[in-house]
């Protein structure tokens, strides 16, 4: 157990059942991307029930609300994604889903129920701060398009952000550690297609035909030599095929072939290169077997980049609290659509620890046995308010 466990307030652990209890119910009631009305609703209840300042719905179906200090400083954003994955559960738990094929698993359900606690935590000591806390419950971060829609509604104007600070709950960072580090943090996502096209015709006759399956077979097999043989060993990229969808019937030969998958990169120069590499290794395949294709792509959000002295006071104090032995530093090649808030004011998005092998939580983000363990949170709530203290000199 690690030392910074026993430096939670008293005033965290008095609403510990509350925010664990906010968790559940978010869990049970999971809201995908763009739908998350029940959701939306809890939070400006909960809002307006603590007190805050300039409670509102944003971006469609997200909400904000303002802490404000007593005394004039710095506006912080502390922002928190609010929906779920068309995954169906299988974790058995007490609090599973109700919705079927929907579930929190990557969670965001966490990150709701820890934003509430700091600010609740935030809102009884108000007085006491220089500045303010724009708590941001963002919308549609797992189909993208959320973050800019906040933006995009002023979030950041009234008052005017000058840091942005966030927190992701981690399945591989143990219970009472972080992750985190200055600079690139997580990759820009970029969503390609590939639409294959040849001729189609009778399985017993497949030299009349130009086999779309046979095509995309050689062109997936093709396109892991990208990253591979035509980045620099020194840059950074990852290129995956998800899917392919081809073909009616099990004696025709397919006419066309579609494949779909994601680029994940650090900067706009590997991400040029990539995507010219792989369109060539499309276009070199399919001539050499006759077919034709067409290849679109579009990156979500920009990547991620921890600004450095943000970085360094968010380790400082994650120092204090969970140990200098307690804090990694590795970069993800997953997306996060914060980049779009830490593009417009400088600050720091890191992983907070909720792996706990001891217990045999050690899930994966992202799958239907997704699962962590709930002392987080309040551990979450912690170190957040000690962040925004710190900031505006409570």
């Amino acid at each position: 157990m690690a030392s910074g466990f026993l430096a939670v307030r008293p005033e965290v652990r008095a609403i510990e059942e509350r925010i664990v209890a906010t968790r559940r119910d978010l869990h049970e009631h999971p809201e995908l991307s763009w739908k998350e009305e029940r959701t939306q609703r809890l939070i400006l209840e909960r809002l307006r029930e603590i007190g805050l300042d300039d409670v509102r719905a944003t971006a469609r179906t997200g909400a904000t609300g303002l802490v404000t200090g007593g005394r004039p400083g710095m506006a912080v954003l502390w922002r928190a994604d609010i929906d779920a994955l068309p995954v169906p559960e299988k974790t058995g738990l007490a609090y599973a889903s109700r919705t079927a094929n929907v579930m929190h698993a990557c969670g965001h359900d966490a990150h709701t129920a820890i934003a509430l606690g700091i600010a609740e935590t935030l809102q009884a000591k108000r007085k006491s701060l220089a500045g303010a806390v724009r708590f941001v419950f963002q919308p549609a971060e797992e189909a993208s398009g959320g973050a800019q829609a906040c933006v995009a509604d002023g979030i950041l104007e009234t008052p005017r952000i000058e840091r942005a600070l966030g927190l992701h709950i981690s399945a591989d960072v143990p219970l009472g550690a972080i992750n985190v580090a200055a600079g690139p943090f997580f990759a820009a996502p970029t969503f390609f297609k590939v639409e294959i096209t040849g001729k189609g015709g009778h399985a017993a006759a497949p030299h009349q035909s130009i086999d779309a399956v046979v095509v995309a077979a050689h062109v997936i097999t093709a396109l892991q030599t990208v990253v591979s043989r035509s980045l620099a060993p020194t840059d950074t990229g990852v290129l995956t095929v998800g899917t392919m969808k081809a073909g009616f019937r099990w004696n025709v030969i397919a006419e066309s072939a579609t494949l779909t998958g994601t680029i994940r990169t650090y900067n706009d120069r590997v991400l040029e290169k990539t995507l010219r590499a792989a369109e060539q290794v499309i276009s070199g395949v399919c001539a050499a077997f006759g077919a034709t294709y067409e290849f679109e792509h579009e990156t979500g959000c920009p990547p991620l980049v921890n600004d450095e002295r943000v970085t360094r006071y968010v380790k400082e104090q994650a120092a204090k609290f969970f140990g200098p032995g307690a804090i990694y530093g590795s970069a993800s090649m997953g997306a996060e659509d914060m980049a779009v808030f830490l593009n417009e004011a400088p600050g720091c998005y890191f992983w907070l620890g909720a792996r706990n092998e001891a217990k045999g939580i050690a899930g994966r983000h992202h799958d239907p046995g997704f699962v962590i363990d709930e002392d987080a949170l309040a551990l979450g709530v912690e170190f957040g308010v000690r962040l925004l203290e710190g900031l505006l000199g409570g």
